[in-house]
């Protein structure tokens, strides 16, 4: 339970814990380093297969679906009062004071299968790049005829190794550094892709794409229509954050009300993100239409100027080592949360004494070490030689849009607000959450297909 609120001090917040200094801008920088993902240079190939029109409607409409969504859920991080309720430092807490046991079991089921999901697709991501680079550079040295294969396995290791030490930071609140040098790299690739693709227009003089996207001439109706519901997901589902938005907003000031704070943060990193997503997927697809590729930059839409190339995949790489973080921390300290149930402090809390360059000793906490480790390790094992694995990661992001962007938030709300039931406010956030489950539900459809695809 919190203190009264009167008998915080300088040093600690009203519930005994150190007092937070997170600032609005510190969360729209892990808001940005969640949301603006390499997912943005895909936006290209799901624009050619929608359209200019659909394109844009439905990167304007989820922007509003997920500031409602999000400021939901912000409204709910206190229970009762605003101002003085109690505190609920994970999504799986918010669920349990509101909606009763069983749900807060499902949405941790959700929740943490989901952060699993991208730390394994991040890997994947990032050694696709660090291979783009690899491919990049051979093909400057041998020509664009020569094949250049390249093993992605090696690089997995590679980036898994450097996250292994990252994930030695003990606290979210710890990663804030981290975070901004991901937002900044985040924003780098971004803006070359943008570059490259407005000098690809500048030299073709052509700004092409149609209104309704790739042709039924061009390709099968079946797979024209598999194609657009996956695009709906590649466009719409990337700006959700739900599933760390509880423990970024347990990083926040608590004067104004955190939930103030949260709206503030959410909306300006939503505008930056929104302004991106359109830039990228309608410069893209102005720049290669109907060809648009699934990645501007590692399927090779560019091949010169190279050392460009490396330098975005470089960035992805970096900005892809931080968002592992932003994600897998709520997943560190829910498994550590609950060994403090089974396993006594000497456990626990075990440190080992390494030298730092022979000046001082670094103190390194032993369960920490070995867990996260293996978490890591895991993360890496599974994409490696599980098929097809990057399409069921990106499966289960899609089914876990609906649970954790919008049916949660609504219930909570409704819940912790008193909401009457058949009211024209209850019967408005319902049917956003119909609506929601609708585009789910065919996105999912899409990428079902999809794997279909690839298996057969």
């Amino acid at each position: 339970m919190d203190r009264n609120p009167q008998a915080a001090s300088d040093r600690f917040d009203d519930d005994g814990r150190l007092k937070r200094i997170g600032t609005v801008w510190i969360a729209c920088v892990h808001i940005i380093t969640a949301i603006i993902g390499s997912e943005v240079l895909s936006l290209p190939w799901a624009m050619a297969q929608i359209g200019w029109i659909a394109g844009l409607v439905v990167m304007v409409l989820f922007f509003f679906v997920t500031y409602k969504t999000s400021s939901l859920l912000a409204a709910c991080y206190r229970s009762d009062d605003p101002l003085f309720g109690e505190r609920n430092y994970t999504y799986m807490d918010v669920v349990h004071s509101n909606l009763g046991g069983w749900k807060a079991r499902l949405c941790g089921l959700v929740q943490y299968s989901s952060l699993f999901g991208l730390a394994s697709g991040y890997t994947i991501a990032a050694s696709t790049s660090m291979v783009a680079i690899k491919r990049s550079n051979c093909f400057h040295e041998n020509g664009d005829d020569n094949p250049c294969h390249v093993s992605s396995k090696i690089y997995m290791i590679m980036f898994g190794a450097f996250e292994i030490v990252f994930s030695q930071i003990p606290d979210f609140d710890q990663i804030w550094w981290l975070s901004i040098v991901a937002a900044i790299m985040s924003f780098t690739y971004s803006l070359i892709g943008l570059a490259l693709a407005v000098a690809k227009i500048a030299v073709t003089r052509k700004f092409k794409g149609s209104l309704a996207g790739i042709s039924k001439e061009a390709i099968a109706e079946p797979q024209k229509i598999w194609r657009c519901f996956q695009a709906l997901g590649i466009i719409a589902f990337p700006y959700s954050y739900s599933v760390i938005q509880i423990e970024i907003q347990d990083t926040i000031k608590a004067r104004p009300t955190e939930h103030e704070r949260m709206k503030k943060a959410t909306f300006k990193s939503l505008v930056v993100t929104t302004l991106f997503n359109i830039l990228c997927g309608c410069l893209g697809y102005a720049a290669f239409g109907d060809l648009s590729l699934k990645n501007l930059l590692t399927d090779f839409s560019f091949y010169n100027p190279y050392w460009l190339l490396d330098i975005a995949n470089a960035a992805i790489v970096v900005h892809l080592g931080g968002a592992y973080q932003v994600y897998c921390q709520p997943i560190f300290a829910f498994i550590e949360k609950e060994a403090s149930k089974y396993f006594s402090d000497n456990i626990l809390k075990k440190k080992i004494k390494i030298p730092i360059f022979g000046v001082r000793q670094y103190e390194l906490n032993l369960f920490r070490l070995s867990w996260r480790s293996a978490f890591v390790i895991i993360t890496i094992v599974l994409p490696m030689f599980v098929p097809y694995f990057h399409e069921f990661v990106s499966l289960s992001r899609v089914l876990g849009f609906w649970p954790l962007t919008v049916y949660f938030p609504v219930e909570l709300y409704i819940v912790q607000k008193r909401i009457p039931r058949w009211s024209w406010r209850w019967f408005s956030l319902q049917m956003l959450s119909i609506g929601c489950l609708a585009v789910a539900t065919v996105a999912a459809a899409g990428w079902v297909a999809r794997i279909v695809f690839d298996l057969s």
